[in-house]
């Protein structure tokens, strides 16, 4: 595996030593964050972001041959969670392998060195023949068999919002700027939603949840009402 800056990894927690936590980077070698670079600002309790085993998506700051500095403050909710959904997807794959491959890992790799495993994965629900470069033809059949039988969960992405409207005809502004479609929304108290998209990925999801965001905005806009969209 290649490694560059600014990109983004799956790390699992190793150890917390001084100022530094240290990481093993899926698919590479050891890293580490300083503590500067887990959260902004002050860090009462290192542990509310990090604990041993935990697993953290991380952004690559500096290469050195033998060491790799990383950051989990700089990584956004959306790049996270597009990386989480990408390495559930590679580990899934990967279960499914093992049913006709001792070395599923393996298979995994030559497929890294050729195409993005995500893209991959994803064509290969449409077209498992595309497999039969890495596999032998009566393995793509059972591959096939397990996709046919497999329900995919619909995925779903969330944002938080806040918002005020203090004139006389506050609740009916309200209701009428959170009155968007194809996503569920939900009061969770002080003045604040949560509003959710599902979809069979998550990037269909995020773009449905963005078109609702924009569209509470504009809404929010012309009620004047006062309008907070929360990162999770």
């Amino acid at each position: 595996m290649e490694i560059k800056i600014d990109d983004l990894v799956m790390c699992s927690v190793d150890k917390i030593e001084g100022t530094a936590v240290f990481v093993k980077i899926e698919g590479y070698g050891p890293g580490t964050i300083m503590f500067s670079e887990i959260a902004a600002g002050r860090i009462r309790n290192i542990r509310e972001y990090v604990f041993p085993n935990k697993k953290i998506v991380c952004k690559v700051l500096k290469i050195s041959p033998d060491h790799i500095e990383l950051s989990l403050r700089r990584v956004t909710g959306k790049e996270r969670e597009e990386m989480e959904e990408k390495y559930q997807k590679e580990k899934t794959f990967q279960g499914m392998l093992k049913t006709v491959s001792a070395t599923p890992g393996e298979i995994v790799a030559k497929i890294k060195e050729k195409y993005d495993i995500g893209e991959f994965i994803e064509n290969m629900k449409e077209n498992p023949s595309s497999l039969s470069e890495f596999l032998k033809k009566e393995d793509v059949d059972k591959i096939t068999k397990i996709l046919s039988e497999k329900k995919e969960k619909a995925k779903e992405v969330k944002k938080i919002i806040k918002i005020n409207d203090d004139s006389e005809s506050g609740i009916n502004d309200i209701k009428y700027t959170l009155d968007v479609k194809n996503v569920e929304i939900h009061y969770l108290g002080s003045s604040q939603f949560s509003v959710t998209a599902k979809a069979k990925d998550f990037k269909s999801a995020q773009n449905v949840l963005d078109s609702a965001i924009q569209e509470i905005q504009k809404r929010a806009k012309e009620r004047k009402a006062v309008l907070e969209v929360k990162e999770k």
